[in-house]
């Protein structure tokens, strides 16, 4: 099936307002395994999290890898696997890596729920649901795995029973104490 922005359901192609521009500027096939991709190095950055060039165009090769199918080229699944990247907004190295290996597995969960959906028999029926859904529990573990990451380790502990005995002291609020050092006084 292609699709293209002729076919999308708005009554109006114009009415999707929110097009943002790709860090990939053109891809081409240029050999039978050679792309030859042109990017804009500051979309790239922004869509990384990074300004190391070795990581941008070391991790772009492997999105560029990810999001082709067989040995020909389509730009279209590297385009939407940088879109995912751009989406999430790393902030650094390890949220890029991270979102790179979303948007894979969201291909892969998509190709197995497509197969999935056109078995001709319950052996293929068992091979594609069992992908399907360890994939799609690992983008799961994946979206909470990046949460944790983003929110470094921070825990939130809430009290809902305190007990004060006769003669015991207790305080209701937010309570922040120095560590525990010793203090030197001249």
């Amino acid at each position: 099936m292609t699709m293209n922005k002729n076919n999308l359901t708005p009554k109006k192609k114009n009415e999707i307002t929110e097009k943002q521009s790709s860090p990939i500027q053109e891809i081409k096939q240029t050999g039978k395994d050679v792309l030859q991709v042109a990017v804009n190095d500051e979309q790239l950055m922004k869509a990384l999290g990074s300004k190391d060039e070795n990581f941008l165009y070391g991790l772009l090769e492997q999105i560029v890898n990810a999001g082709t199918r067989g040995r020909s080229f389509d730009g279209k699944g590297v385009e939407f696997m940088l879109s995912v990247v751009k989406g999430i907004n790393p902030k650094d190295q390890v949220e890029a890596m991270l979102a790179s290996q979303m948007a894979a597995v969201q291909m892969a969960t998509m190709t197995f729920a497509r197969r999935l959906a056109h078995v001709e028999n319950i052996p293929q029926q068992d091979s594609a649901e069992r992908a399907f859904n360890k994939l799609a529990r690992t983008f799961v573990a994946q979206m909470e795995a990046l949460t944790r990451y983003r929110g470094k380790g921070q825990q939130k502990m809430t009290v809902e029973h305190v007990h004060v005995h006769q003669g015991g002291q207790a305080i209701v609020g937010n309570v922040n104490q120095e560590g525990g050092g010793v203090k030197n006084e001249k």
